[in-house]
Order: structure tokens, then sequence, then C-alpha cells
């Protein structure tokens, strides 16, 4: 392999940076970077760079101040554990980079540090003492996704620092209070426990984005939550927390994203969420809240993503949804106990690609209007506006992507979680429910639909043979229905169709097995009484009658043949007959000597046979 770098020595020009950041760069790097005494930037990020940096690749680099290692998995620091570095650093970035598996020593010599991203650096271990005295002027600082454990401090004494990321590592014990300077703070997925910071509403009221979510945290969301009125992103899922959600969120008036999903929460949906105008996402799954949707909740015109689903929510649908969440994309409202038919107007949500109302108390039939939704209408492509927010303050460029959305689907008996795919997906669940009425043909329309689940309901009627226009469909469960007819012969078409249940329903006639359909066992057409044909054992009508006509056809070919060997066999056996009775003759007539001799020898006979009888005769 061709060392993609050139060789370095004392008589090379002043060189004040090398910058070669996300140019597929393979290999190892050359020990002569460590002359380039005069180098004040040298970043080769996001690379495919491999081998190990030791102390002589850094040997006079005296004037180095920015430092990108970062991207380069197969790239190993391998330094003594009492090495001084000859630079001092302000920007260090060696992210997704093998720095482990213990904690750099050699950090304790950089007072000048200003941005530090060490995450996904294979670091084991607990985070030093000396570390939180490192430098007065750090502000951005990165250590998720590593192994690291053990307590943090109560109070951070960086007081400098705008970004804290130790999310996804294994620190336990009380949730860390950072300074009053800080923007951005991050403690998803540890085991922190015990309750939120009862003065962090005080402390930090310049605070961005808070995660806490995927930790142990107990007891109520605080009051105080609402005095940090610049919070753009709250995150509080999947953990402990019980009580009523707070009404003063309201006043975080900037609020684009709230997850308080999974956890323990009861009560009501406060009304005054309805003042949240630039909320995007809204996360309540997988608590207790009941009550009906706040008819606060038409003001929130920038919504796009709805997750209400595992609660006790209750009452009908309301109508203002189809024109209230124009930017509506994902609508949860999957096991609560929603009654009243489905909405009519759905197809006024012109960007709405998910619709899950499964597990719920809707009847009545399903509008055909369902098969005007446009955004399922096509297969959809990725693009920039689905909720995921990059965000930069100051002079940081914060690469770390906040707020993406992550969203469970269920389908093919399962759960998927999605979470950069997301605004691909195209699914619609009404499974669960008392829908009833005919099969909605118009549904044949929505060609990007990738899951469609109307399984347990009442609706009867034939399936379309226009299903096979589903071209992107994966998943299709329709058991449990009162569905009739024949399966479509189009259906085999279906290439991408990996989950299919037709079970207990009424259909009937021969099923299609083939193409796609020969990749499904019997269970998927199970109580279908009137089903035949593979994969089935019940064989169809016409199947018996021609197996029939086939027996029958055999037996008459089994008579003929044994008809044509017994004709042989009298017939060899008449010719035996015959040439055994005149065989003789015939030598007898050709030989005269033989023929003599014969009758000389027939004649002694009978006259030996007659006297024998005279005598016996006398005798008696």
């Amino acid at each position: 392999m061709v060392e993609p770098y050139p060789c370095f020595s004392g008589d090379t020009p002043k060189l004040g940076a090398y910058v070669a950041a996300q140019n597929e760069l393979n290999g190892s790097l050359p020990v002569s970077f460590g002359q380039l005494s005069e180098l004040v930037v040298l970043d080769v990020s996001s690379n495919s760079l491999t081998g190990i940096l030791c102390e002589q690749h850094f040997s006079k680099l005296t004037k180095l101040e920015y430092l990108g290692m970062e991207g380069n998995l197969d790239l190993v620091l391998n330094v003594s554990s009492s090495w001084i570095p000859p630079f001092q650093v302000s920007s260090l970035s060696m992210a997704s980079y093998n720095l482990g598996p213990s904690f750099p020593t050699w950090l304790k010599f950089q007072k000048n540090l200003f941005y530090l991203n060490m995450s996904n650096a294979s670091i084991l271990g607990s985070i030093p003492n000396w570390f939180w005295n490192i430098s007065s002027s750090l502000q951005h600082l990165n250590l998720s996704s590593n192994q690291l454990h053990g307590q943090l401090p109560r109070l951070l004494n960086l007081t400098s620092l705008l970004v804290v990321d130790f999310s996804s590592n294994l620190f336990k014990g009380p949730v860390l209070l950072p300074n009053t300077k800080c923007r951005l703070f991050y403690l998803s997925n540890n085991t922190l426990s015990g309750s939120i910071p009862p003065n962090m509403g005080e402390s930090i009221l310049d605070l961005v984005f808070l995660s806490l979510s995927g930790n142990q945290i107990t007891g109520e969301i605080p009051k105080f939550i609402g005095y940090m009125r610049k919070l753009k992103m709250i995150d509080l899922s999947r953990n402990s927390l019980t009580g009523s959600i707070p009404s003063s969120i309201s006043n975080c008036s900037n609020l684009y994203i709230l997850n308080l999903g999974q956890n323990n929460l009861s009560g009501a949906i406060p009304t005054s969420f309805g003042r949240l105008k630039w909320l995007y996402s809204l996360y309540l799954n997988k608590n207790k809240l009941s009550g009906e949707l706040p008819l606060s909740f038409q003001n929130l015109s920038n919504l796009g993503i709805l997750d209400l689903s595992y609660n006790r929510l209750s009452g009908d649908i309301p109508t203002w949804i189809e024109t209230a969440f124009s930017s509506l994309t994902v609508l949860k409202l999957r096991s609560n106990a929603f009654s009243g038919g489905l909405l009519f107007g759905l197809s006024n949500l012109t960007l709405l690609h998910i619709l899950d109302l499964a597990e719920n108390n809707l009847s009545g039939s399903i509008p055909s209007t369902l098969g005007d939704l446009i955004a399922m209408s096509q297969k959809r492509k990725l693009s920039c506006s689905t909720g995921l927010c990059m965000i930069s303050y100051r002079s940081i460029s914060i690469t770390k992507e906040v707020g993406q959305d992550k969203l469970i689907v269920k389908a093919k008996k399962q759960d998927l979680e999605y979470t950069k795919s997301l605004p691909l997906i195209v699914s619609i669940d009404l499974s669960s429910n008392n829908f009833s009425g005919e099969f909605p043909n118009k549904i044949t329309k929505l060609q990007g639909l990738m899951f469609l689940n109307l399984s347990r309901n009442h609706i009867n009627g034939s399936i379309s043979q226009d299903i096979s226009m589903l071209h992107e469909l994966e998943s299709l469960d329709l058991s449990c229905n009162n569905l009739y007819g024949t399966i479509p012969s189009s259906m085999p078409s279906l290439t991408f169709l990996s989950y299919l249940d037709l079970s207990n329903n009424n259909l009937s006639g021969e099923i299609p097995f083939t193409g796609q359909m020969t990749t499904f066992n019997d269970s998927v057409f199970a109580g279908n009484p009137l089903l035949c044909g593979r994969p089935l054992i019940a064989q169809c009508q016409g199947d018996d009658l021609d197996q029939g006509n086939g027996q029958w056809q055999s037996n008459v070919e089994d008579e003929n043949d044994d008809g044509f060997i017994d004709q042989w066999l009298y017939l060899s056996i008449g010719l035996g007959f015959v040439v055994g009775l005149l065989g003789p003759f015939f030598v007898l007539v050709i030989k005269k000597p033989w023929c003599v001799e014969y009758f000389n020898l027939v004649n002694k006979i009978v006259d030996k046979s007659l006297y024998m009888a005279e005598k016996m005769k006398k005798h008696w």
C-alpha cells in the first residue's frame, strides 16, 4: 500500500496547518509528522486510518493548538502514563477513536482546553479527581458513549462549561447539577437515581437542552422546570417519575421537543400546553394519563409528532385534528380508550405517514378518504425537515444530534424502533378496534405503504385485486375479520412482503401459491375452512377430480396391460400343445427307420397288454 502522506524532515518548509479530514484516507500516520515544529492545526478526522500513534508522532509539535483525530476507530494512541505532551491544545477532538482503555492521564497537563470531545473512545473506569479542575476555560465537554462509572460530583467546578455530555455511560448516584452558564446538559442512558435537584430551575436559567432520559430517577417533575424559559428540549423519558405533569412547563414558550414518555405520570394533560406554539414533538406515551385531548391542542399548529399511546385517554378523536395539525407526520393514539368513528377528514393531514390508532374502541366503517393521504401515496425520501435539530452555539460547532426523534412502530408482531430512518416509514395500524363495513379498497392507492394492520376487527367484503399496487408493502395483517371471497391472484407479485396473516376469516378457493406466497406457511391461512391448496393439507375439488381421472386412466392402462399379457399367455400355451402333439408326427414322417421301429414297439406293447388282460380274466 502506498503511504498517503508526505514524509517530513527537518528541511521541510514551515507548515502551519495540515487538514485532511473526510478524505477516505487509510494506512498509518508517519512518525515524521512529529518533526513539524511550526504546526498549529492537525486534522485527520473522519478517515480510515490504522496503526499506532506513539510519543514520537508529537515530539516537536510544541505550537499545536488544534488536534482532530475523531472518526478513526482503528487508530490507537499508545503513550506511557507519564507522558507529558509538548503541546497545549485548545481544541481536542478524539471521538470514535481508540483512546482507552484507561482514562488518559496526559490530559491533566492541558490547561488551555476550550473544546474536548472523547465520546465513543473505548475508555473504561472512573473519572480521576484531577479532571474536574482541568481547565477553567473549558466550554464543551463530551465523554458520552464510553464505559465510565462511579459517581459524578454534585456540582461541577468547571464554571465556563456550556455543553456537558456524559450520556450512555455507567454513572450512578444522584443527578449532577451543572453550572449556571450551561446550555446543553446530557446525562441520559446511565443508572442515575434519586430525584431531580430541586434548585436546578433556579441555578441554570439559560439551559436550552435538558436530557435525563433512560435513568432510574424517581419523584415528581419539579414545578421549577418552568423557570428555565429558554429550554428548547426536555427529555425525561424512560425513568420512574410519578405524579402529574406540571402546567408550568408551558412557560417554556420556545419548547420544540417534549418527551415525558415511559414513566408513571398520571392525571390529565395540562390544557396550558396549548401555549407551546413552537412544539414539534410531543411524547407522553406509556404513562397513566387520563381524560380527553385538551381543546387547546388545536393551537399547536407546528406539531409534527404526537405520541399519546399506552395511556388511559378517552372520548372521541376530535374533528379539529383534521385542520389544526397541518404539519403532523406521526399520530400515535394506540392502546387507549378512544371511541367513536374514524375521522373522514384525516386526508387533510397531507404530511401524515404513520397512523396508529390500534387497541381502542373505535367503530364504524373505515372511510375511503383514507386512501387520499398524500404522504403515503408514494415511496418516501429522506429529507432534513424531520424534527432533527442541529445547533451551533457561538463559535462552537456542535455535531451532536439533539432531539433526534425515536419511535416504536409495531409491525410484524414485534416492536420496531426507528430513529434516522423514521421519515421513510409509512404505516397504518387500525387493529383491535370495532371497525366494520367492507375492506377499504381505496387504501390500495397508498403505494408507499409499508405496514398495514387491520386485524381483529369486523371488516367484511373481499380483498381487492388492486392490493398488488402496494409495491412497498412489507407487512400485511388482515387476520380475525369477516373477509370472504378468494385471495387475490395478484398478491404473489408483492415482492417485499415478508409478513402476512390472513387467518381466521371466511376466505375461500385455491391459494395462489406462487411467487412471494411460497415463502409463507400454513398458519398464515389457518381458520379459513373453505381455503384449499398448498400449503394447506386440504386439496381443492378440482385437484381431487384430476387425481381421480388420473387414477382411472392408470387403472385402464393396467387393465389393457393385463389383457395384453393374458393373450400372450394363452397363445404360448396353445403353441406348446400343438408343437408337443405334432412334433413327433413330423419326425416319424421324415425318418422312416424311426417310423418302423416306433410302430414295432407299439405293437409289442399292445400285444403284451392284451395277453396280460386275458390272463387276468381267466384267473378271476
